[in-house]
């Protein structure tokens, strides 16, 4: 049965429940809170050598969000002509179908696919996402939704492409949904259009597909109605659990509503790690959560036989950490209090 159910308990309750799990980070004496420079010592501490990949999210981004440009567009062309990573089953059940650039993943249940994004338009779509799943032995007729994890074309571009030729749902926030039928923060001439308004799903909606179940958490910051899907994953006759952050960076300009939102999820997504034992971290970009250099880990046979994409939650939580850490190391240097 495919379902959506809404998730009843407020936020507001759930948000004091899980909190109560987490402890305050505490930062070193000689590096007080308060300001860019402390935080991003101690994001760094925090990443380690595992995580050093995320170090990137505490370089300074500028005041004014970026706009339409033949500029901009050029850049988009030459990020999508990357030759794209052999696709590969990274789980029993998740694939990475995805670009260089940007990722897409594809989750397998007992009653057909679910695809997380779709790349910046339809060539890509036909090329990377068709393409790899032809090469891993999957239909795509089987895809039954595509999930936009958030408002941005190089997510939801080449879902229109998938929606006319095999006629899945498609999910993404009400509030990103309407950003991309109302005004767009980001566009490209290299992206095709937002995909028509389909399923809306809100904080704590389930989607539910045969033997597997999506919990969607809104996590506000890179775009007002970001997702970050839970799901579980399977290998070895074992059960992970994976939290897929969707939307890293800070590309929205002097917006401390968004940086104070963003560090306030990873507080609340580190609370759901400690509770419910999230395993996996899992991005919608290769350069947020190693990807790229974890498949090809995996295809090695990994280090002493373990799997690279099952990190632990004390390095899930590390990781969010990091990321709350280098937003408050933005908010500081725009004078943010």
């Amino acid at each position: 049965m495919n379902t959506v159910r809404a998730f009843r308990m407020s936020s507001v309750l759930l948000g004091a429940a899980l909190s109560a799990c987490v402890q305050p980070t505490p930062r070193p004496a000689d590096n007080p809170a308060g300001s860019a420079e402390a935080h991003v010592a101690r994001a760094r501490q925090l990443a380690g050598a595992d995580l050093g990949y995320l170090m990137r999210l505490c370089q300074p981004q500028p005041a004014e969000r970026a706009t339409p440009s033949a500029a901009m567009d050029d850049g988009m062309r030459k990020l999508i002509a990357r030759p794209a990573p052999a696709p590969m089953q990274v789980f029993d059940n998740l694939y990475f179908v995805g670009g260089d650039w940007v990722s897409a993943w594809l989750l397998k249940t007992s009653d057909g696919l679910i695809l997380i994004d779709a790349l910046n338009n339809a060539e890509e779509a036909a090329a990377v996402i068709e393409g790899g799943m032809a090469r891993l032995g999957l239909d795509p007729r089987q895809i039954k939704y595509i999930v936009v994890t958030h408002g941005h074309g190089d997510h939801y571009g080449g879902a229109g492409y998938l929606v006319g030729k095999y006629r899945p749902r498609v999910v993404a926030s009400e509030a990103d949904w309407n950003m991309m039928h109302g005004q767009l923060e980001f566009d490209s001439a290299a992206w095709d259009r937002p995909p028509a308004r389909d399923m809306a799903v809100r904080d704590g909606d389930k989607l539910t597909l045969g033997d597997t179940t999506l919990t969607f958490q809104v996590t506000t910051g890179h775009t007002l109605g970001t997702l970050s899907p839970t799901f579980d994953v399977r290998t070895g006759g074992r059960t992970h659990h994976a939290l897929l952050w969707g939307g890293t960076s800070f590309n929205f300009g002097k917006d401390f509503s968004r940086l104070r939102s963003y560090s306030a999820n990873t507080e609340r997504m580190r609370a759901l790690t400690a509770q419910t034992g999230i395993d996996v971290f899992l991005s919608n970009h290769s350069e947020w959560d190693g990807s790229i250099e974890k498949m090809n880990r995996l295809r090695g046979g990994g280090a002493s036989g373990s799997h690279p994409f099952v990190v632990g939650p004390q390095t899930v939580d590390r990781a969010l950490q990091v990321m709350d850490e280098c937003a408050r190391a933005q908010a500081d240097r725009f004078g943010f209090p």
